[in-house]
């Protein structure tokens, strides 16, 4: 047996620091490998692996050189850019914890991450100074350490420092912090579809465990050429596709926004061969009309995840990008993300499931005393993996809540099928209970989306004076298209149980949606608000 007792503290120290496996040593041993390949593509920038890392430790230095030691939280907040991806592996490399933030949320949302975190630095881009300036007073704590990622010659915000000045920090050498495999990496908030955000606690090792799930189940290679266009806040473009990209020494094109016309040019410029996405944006760029006029014949690998892929965008998908091989990435933030994939070759076979277990995860359905439920019947979906997070932080309460039993318990409803495949059903909190009955909503969506007029939906309960909770559709249209509410639940009638039919159907612009294109239903729920009838 091991008696760690036997090595004094030196030993113990040059022993960890061999055995070193962190964020920042990935970015490091790309640069030794391939010095010159191209790292990251951002507009007019191109940048070799080996000038990364050195920007990287540059980076490092100059935040070491103003206090930020190991252990602190430094908020993150920003749209996709060249200077956040240089400041989260420059976190790493010193053992900051990075809390990256949602870019739309207000600042008094933003001041509750920051509060919540114990933020003790902030890193902001310009346009975001004012809503950071005005979180930090509202937290009211004592943040001295700002920087902001401006445009170049751009003067910054009173109390800010540039971002620019710190990647420019004369001394590139590499920074002598021991950081262990266990400690915490990332502090990620919970979207906040449902409650409050939560701050999931990520550690090295739970991270670098869900990237060789990544690299292994989506087939990535050091060759790939993959577009980032998802925002780097979220952990599914940072951790599933990003950061496994800087592992292998891909090259990665980082956009600063998901806008379909810079997507589609991207692809054609760089020879891209992998591209995420979820739904939502693949239906934007099979809409656009960029789409047909760009060469995208390098594309080799799609990937979508955030929610189920209606089935006739797959075929769809299938027929204009017959040479793509697609991939359901399945997950949640508490899982770094990932926890099951559903392969190229069951995309058909399986339609509308998110696969099975992924390469490090175990993956149950269980009923609501956490026992396995046979194949067919619905029940929670519950994970173990390395990829898990440590808890939430500062809440005890819901971090024994998310691990009761000795598993992940997602929040998810799901059923297992006789192979071993995972169909979500619904949000556990958005199962629509109409009439005694029990609706998911995913099942009214598909029935729906194979409307040739629909080109987005959403079907969410509301309350009903009769059915205590009525079965509720958010349509928007395809452009030139046509149809009537009654169009829609004649199309539904036939097709679904009468219970399951909407029992109205609202004819919207958009959806809303997060940066991480997932749906927002409760705004829709706040927003949408049916003069009922009996007869509905």
């Amino acid at each position: 047996m091991f008696d760690a007792a036997l090595f004094d503290d030196a030993l113990t120290a040059s022993i960890a620091s061999a055995r070193s496996h962190t964020i920042s040593d990935l970015l490091r041993r790309s640069a030794l490998r391939d010095p010159d390949h191209t790292a990251i593509v951002y507009l007019g920038l191109r940048q070799s692996y080996a000038e990364l890392d050195q920007m990287v430790n540059a980076t490092a230095n100059a935040l070491t050189a103003r206090g930020v030691a190991a252990g602190d939280r430094v908020a993150l907040l920003s749209h996709n850019n060249h200077a956040f991806v240089v400041c989260y592996f420059a976190l790493a490399r010193i053992g900051a914890v990075s809390v990256p933030i949602n870019f739309m949320l207000t600042s008094d949302e933003v001041g509750y991450v920051l509060r919540h975190s114990g933020s003790t630095a902030m890193i902001a881009e310009d346009a975001l100074a004012p809503v950071a300036d005005a979180a930090i007073a509202g937290s009211g704590l004592p943040i001295a350490v700002r920087g902001v990622i401006s445009g170049d010659g751009a003067t910054p915000p009173a109390d800010w420092e540039p971002v620019a000045a710190w990647m420019a920090h004369p001394d590139a050498s590499a920074p002598q912090v021991t950081v262990g495999d266990e400690d915490l990496a990332q502090l990620i908030y919970t979207s906040g579809t449902e409650s409050r955000p939560k701050g999931a606690m990520l550690t090295h090792r739970s991270l670098i465990a869900q990237y060789v799930t990544c690299v292994v189940d989506g087939e990535m290679t050091g060759a790939d050429v993959e577009v980032h266009s998802l925002p780097l806040y979220h952990c599914a473009q940072l951790h599933c596709f990003l950061t496994p990209g800087i592992y292998l020494g891909a090259t990665n094109v980082v956009l600063p926004g998901a806008d379909p016309a810079q997507i589609l040019a991207a692809i054609e410029t760089e020879r891209a061969t992998k591209l995420f996405c979820p739904p939502t944006v693949w239906i934007a760029l099979l809409r656009h009309p960029d789409f047909d006029r760009r060469d995208l014949s390098s594309l080799r690998k799609g990937y979508y995840g955030a929610s189920i892929m209606p089935v006739e965008v797959l075929k769809e998908i299938a027929a204009r990008l017959p040479g793509v091989r697609l991939f359901n990435f399945y997950g949640q933030t508490e899982m770094a993300p990932l926890a099951t994939v559903l392969k190229p070759e069951d995309q058909m076979r399986k339609a509308g499931s998110a696969g099975r277990a992924a390469l490090n995860v175990e993956t149950r359905v269980v009923d609501d005393d956490g026992r396995p439920v046979p194949p067919g019947e619905i029940g929670e979906i519950v994970h173990r993996s390395p990829h898990a997070m440590l808890g939430y932080w500062n809440d005890a309460e819901r971090t024994a809540q998310a691990f009761a039993g000795g598993w992940f318990h997602s929040g998810d409803l799901g059923v297992l099928d006789a192979d071993g495949y995972l169909t979500v059903v619904d949000r556990k909190k958005d199962m629509i209970k109409t009439g005694g009955e029990n609706v998911a909503s995913r099942e009214v969506e598909e029935v729906l989306y194979a409307h040739p007029a629909v080109a987005e939906v959403a079907v969410f309960g509301l309350p009903h004076p009769r059915w205590i909770e009525a079965v509720t559709a958010a349509v928007v249209l395809r452009d030139g298209a046509a149809a009537t509410e009654q169009d829609l639940i004649g199309h539904c009638r036939g097709r679904l149980a009468g219970f399951k039919v909407p029992k109205h159907i609202a004819f919207v612009d958009h959806l809303p949606k997060n940066a991480s294109g997932k749906l927002l239903k409760r705004e829709l729920r706040q927003t949408i608000t049916p003069a009922w009838s009996d007869e509905r």
